[in-house]
């Protein structure tokens, strides 16, 4: 299938781009790395009447690491962020949840800032978010503004940005010291959309005992879900944490919902599994 009929701008600048975008309203859509946008557009799920093309805005084009946090600009490339350097020292978690976004090819023109907006409950990067407690930072004409991860994920498909605001950018704090990372998920290929997935923290204290353990799941609810799943494990050391204990308290927060490809028991299941192997994994690294 094609596209339905579309007026196209390619704005030469960020000020350029808000001014279409306040111009045009609520008929327009913003195509960066498109590798969410193009397919809904062919098959007709969505027609807008006009595309704003934002590829020549280098200014966009960045990764940032600070001694707080990393901020990645909307035209970022998912490769680029996989693999600077800094950004991996600073947080480890980025590489570990793009590696299993998609395939290469789609990783060397999708857009971080893009999946985020596109706020899809089953991509990777809203987990991200989502964990690390980030925000997105939203511009418009003569203004802008920082939406916190845990209010910008409205529904599935839907963020809390508004007619006529871009999402230039999106910051990832830093996690606290002795902290250790990782993403897990179960798809029926890989590169294909999780069945269940989570990105997990696991912090220790000085005498090498868990302090907090928290995970952020894809492919369970309407938005990315945050679980603090600390008392399960808290207090215990890295060889003797019941890691099995904290997959059963995901499991009993969860409230999945069946679709063509799972049920929401086998969800659940799924929870429970990959709780328990990533917080043990994470924990591992912050030791």
């Amino acid at each position: 299938m094609k596209p339905s009929r579309f007026d196209w701008t390619a704005p030469e600048s960020l000020d350029e781009a808000l001014a279409v975008l306040a111009e045009v309203g609520d008929d327009a859509k913003v195509l960066a790395g498109g590798q969410s946008l193009l397919p809904i557009l062919n098959m007709r799920l969505a027609a807008p009447a006009h595309l704003v093309d934002i590829n020549r805005l280098g200014e966009l084009s960045y990764v940032s690491t600070e001694p707080d946090a990393v901020t990645v600009g909307a035209l970022a490339r998912h490769a680029d962020v996989e693999r600077d350097a800094k950004a991996f020292d600073a947080l480890p978690l980025l590489r570990q949840a793009l590696a299993l976004v998609a395939h290469p090819v789609i990783r060397n023109r999708g857009t971080t800032v893009g999946s985020l907006a596109h706020a899809d409950p089953s991509g990777e990067m809203t987990a991200v978010l989502t964990l690390t407690g980030g925000r997105v930072t939203a511009a418009r004409q003569g203004a802008r503004r920082d939406i916190e991860a845990a209010d910008f994920f409205v529904g599935p498909l839907e963020s809390a940005l508004d007619v006529g605001e871009l999402a230039v950018s999106a910051t990832f704090p830093r996690l606290p010291v002795r902290t250790g990372t990782t993403f897990v998920e179960v798809s029926r290929r890989h590169g294909d959309y999780a069945v269940c997935g989570l990105a997990a923290a696991v912090t220790l204290g000085e005498d090498g005992s868990v302090t907090a353990a928290r995970a952020a799941y894809i492919s369970i609810a309407a938005t990315p879900l945050l679980l603090d799943l600390t008392e399960a494990v808290a207090g215990a050391y890295v060889g003797d944490a019941d890691w099995s204990a904290a997959g059963e308290l995901a499991a009993a927060q969860v409230d999945p919902e069946p679709d063509i490809h799972a049920t929401a028991e086998y969800r659940r299941h799924l929870a429970r599994v990959l709780t328990a192997r990533a917080l043990a994994e994470a924990a591992g690294r912050a030791a």
